[in-house]
């Protein structure tokens, strides 16, 4: 999700609600801890520089049971991130939250509560590491049928 929709979704809800990938919610005792701006500048395997800007929330859960971080506060801090900071509102978000390590996670929104979704690895070169982008697909009435090994249906050969 961009940050744009995230401050448009907030607008009409009065709780907020992160879901993690195993379908439980993070603790409503949850506080944002950090919003800022991540910058990746690296280079894939097959040479091609590239550079990455993203929103990063972070979740963090304490003791304070009673806490809990309304839409229109969660709104303020995007705000007031977006003018100290200069964040682009047209930018994706990521969110850090501690599972048995920090876990990195895609944002989306399912109509009533965001949601984690897993990130995954992947080489952003295939073409240069020799790696299809998908298996061909063939219909077996495409494979031709003439060789010495060949048995065409009702045959008798199978």
């Amino acid at each position: 999700m961009k940050l744009s929709e995230i401050k448009s979704t907030l607008e009409n809800l009065s709780e907020v609600k992160f879901q993690l990938p195993n379908r439980e919610f993070v603790p409503q005792h949850f506080h944002i801890t950090e919003v800022g701006i991540i910058t990746r500048n690296f280079i894939d395997c097959g040479g091609t520089m590239r550079n990455e800007k993203t929103v990063n929330f972070q979740l963090w859960e304490a003791g304070d049971y009673d806490h809990r971080l309304g839409a229109k506060k969660l709104h303020d801090i995007i705000s007031l991130s977006e003018e100290k900071l200069g964040i682009d509102d047209n930018l994706e978000v990521e969110v850090e939250y501690q599972g048995t390590t920090i876990g990195k996670y895609h944002l989306d929104f399912n109509g009533e509560n965001f949601v984690l979704l897993n990130t995954q690895t992947d080489c952003l070169a295939k073409d240069k590491c020799g790696i299809p982008e998908s298996k061909p697909k063939m219909q077996l009435a495409d494979i031709s049928g003439s060789g010495a090994n060949a048995c065409e249906p009702g045959g008798g050969c199978c």
